[in-house]
């Protein structure tokens, strides 16, 4: 690629042709700042905070959207760049309420952020109320239009990344705000409940139905016995929250810190995720031998449940029945736990720590009760543990190390690995090729489905009949892997897809902000953990042997069906033909 000079502030740089303004300016060493901008998404320029002089220009330039041309003297400091940007986040705050320590976002806010930076500190322009009510709808996600800034983050997330649509502009001009469809409750739309507009939002105007106070009444009632279910990707995350690098792993120092929380056990979702593999190993073989529904699509992302019960319904035979793991582990702890332990079920509380907000949709499902209770009681955010720790003053950094409870916390490296995209794939491979050839992996990292690109495909071989697989991350992808199921040009056999770009890892629930670099970051600390496993296969964990030997009886038996699996739900309302 051609290469161009440009001066940045008296500094000159070269940099490849095509580069924006401010990737030149990062590479100066230049903060520009900005606040509809994100690294995963195109440009829109709207807030005008990283507004430029470029000299022989008679207007400021967007250094967001401008690209560098050969020669050109670029200014982001003059007085006039200075005042332009201070006049525009006025205007901005004066349709934000200034309410900062009631916040959720308050200490992790891009407006509170850029509005340190340019040193503002009142405001020449009188407050005027933004359009729209608070929506406290959603089992997942509250949306507060009162704190919105109009950057379309949400939008470009929700259309672009998900291809969902469930918000976007409504009005013109001065009153312009962001809703949904027909002014609706987004419980109301088909909202899917990721997250991802959570992630994206620089401020406070989305954020999670919290469970907080929940917990902690739990925690505090000495009639309940509380327990804990920690997912994969939560390991390689939550210590961002603490100051640390993305992608340090801080597993055991979690789990002490649960305990000091007042948990009376703390419990891995990778149990399931292991168990889960089992049971959808065993049912893809069924559909093999069978003649069953094919290809069939993986089930432990709520999420992508909710896209394809709006959005393609006809196709919900394709699904797994197995539950997620974090379901899974509901039924286990107000059953299996709560008998071996002469626990009466109606006193287990169960939570789970989750890089997902749907899953706070998915635990109030009116299918999940198989154990004759809610099977899941409270879900919490990587994001809300934090919260919860700091309140108490848990410094999880410099925790002692402790290890997981039995029996629900033994697991293998290829639970894992269910926190990346592809996981869930590699992990059903492992375990698939072993159950049906008898012979071991001659190379238990399966790559093929590994990696960040968008649909990946592998091809393995079981003693004879080739496995067609596919994996997608992010629900644009997986609408085209779909498209193709309905226009029967789909020759796979295996499909996992995920709802959140890079899987879980990127999960809605995780620690702000996320990017691409980020999750690179935590996914490469999953396969590290996953490589300091002395197990690496599902169906060789002891736990998990023992509790089909004492309990479950055989895989895809009746009692695993009973506990285990699940159906699930056309919502046709949403589909075009209806929406009328």
């Amino acid at each position: 690629m051609k290469s161009i000079s440009v001066t940045i502030d008296g500094t000159r740089i070269t940099v490849p042709e095509g580069t924006t303004v401010l990737d030149a300016a990062k590479k100066a060493q230049i903060k520009i700042p900005t606040l509809c901008y994100h690294p995963d998404l195109p440009p829109v320029s709207a807030c005008r905070l990283c507004v430029v002089e470029i000299a022989g220009d008679r207007l400021l330039r967007t250094a967001c959207s401008w690209q560098c041309r050969d020669g050109m003297e670029i200014s982001t400091k003059s007085a006039l760049v200075r005042d332009s940007r201070k006049m525009a986040l006025e205007l901005l705050l004066s349709r934000h309420p200034m309410k900062c320590t009631e916040c959720v976002r308050n200490g992790s806010c891009e407006l509170q952020d850029v509005a340190d930076l340019l040193g503002i500190r009142e405001n020449p322009f009188e407050y005027r109320e933004r359009k729209g009510e608070l929506d406290l709808s959603s089992a997942s996600i509250v949306r507060d239009p009162s704190k919105c800034i109009l950057c379309r983050r949400c939008i470009q997330t929700c259309e672009m990344v998900q291809s969902v649509s469930a918000i976007g502009l409504e009005g013109r001009g001065y009153d312009v705000w962001v809703d949904t469809p027909f002014g609706k409750g987004i419980a109301d739309t088909p909202c899917v409940s990721c997250g991802q507009c959570i992630d994206r939002c620089p401020v406070g105007a989305l954020y999670e139905t919290s469970h907080v106070d929940r917990v902690w009444r739990a925690l505090d009632n000495p009639q309940k016995h509380v327990v804990i279910q920690t997912a994969p990707a939560v390991r390689v995350a939550i210590s961002e929250e603490f100051g640390l690098e993305p992608g340090k792993l801080t597993t055991k120092q979690m789990v002490a810190g649960l305990k000091r929380l007042g948990f009376d056990r703390v419990f891995d979702t990778n149990f399931t995720a292991d168990l889960t593999i089992i049971e959808e190993g065993h049912e893809l073989l069924g559909r093999l031998k069978k003649g069953g529904k094919l290809p069939m699509l993986t089930s432990c992302s709520p999420g992508w449940i909710n896209f394809i019960e709006h959005f393609f319904p006809e196709l919900l035979p394709h699904v797994s029945s197995c539950k997620s793991p974090q379901q899974m582990f509901g039924a286990l702890a107000k059953t299996y736990y709560a008998q071996k332990f002469g626990i009466d079920p109606k006193d287990v509380f169960s939570v789970s720590m989750m890089p997902c907000t749907a899953k706070k949709y998915e635990a109030d499902r009116p299918e999940m009760n198989a154990s004759g209770y809610q099977d899941v009681d409270a879900v919490l955010t990587t994001r809300e543990v934090a919260v919860m720790m700091k309140q108490i003053g848990i410094d999880l950094p410099n925790m002692h190390e402790e290890e997981y409870d039995d029996p629900l916390g033994v697991s293998t490296g290829a639970a894992v690995i269910f926190g990346n995209t592809g996981g869930v794939m590699e992990a059903a491979l492992r375990t698939v090729y072993e159950v049906v050839t008898e012979k071991p992996l001659d190379d238990i990292e399966i790559t093929a489905v590994r990696g960040m690109e968008g649909i990946r495909e592998a091809e393995i071989d079981l003693a004879g009949t080739k496995v067609k697989a596919a994996v997608a991350n992010g629900l644009y992808n997986a609408r085209q892997l779909l498209d193709k199921i309905v226009a029967g040009t789909a020759d796979y056999h295996f499909i996992e897809i995920m709802a959140c770009p890079g899987g879980c890892i990127g999960g809605g629930g995780q620690p702000i902000p996320t990017s691409q670099e980020i999750r690179a970051k935590r996914t490469e600390a999953i396969y590290t953990e996953d490589r300091a496993y002395e197990l690496r296969k599902s169906h060789e964990n002891p736990a998990v042997q023992l509790l089909y030997k004492e309990f479950l009886g055989e895989p895809n038996g009746h009692k695993a069906h009973e506990l285990l699996h699940t159906h699930y739900t056309a919502k046709s309302q949403y589909q075009p033909d209806s929406a009328a």
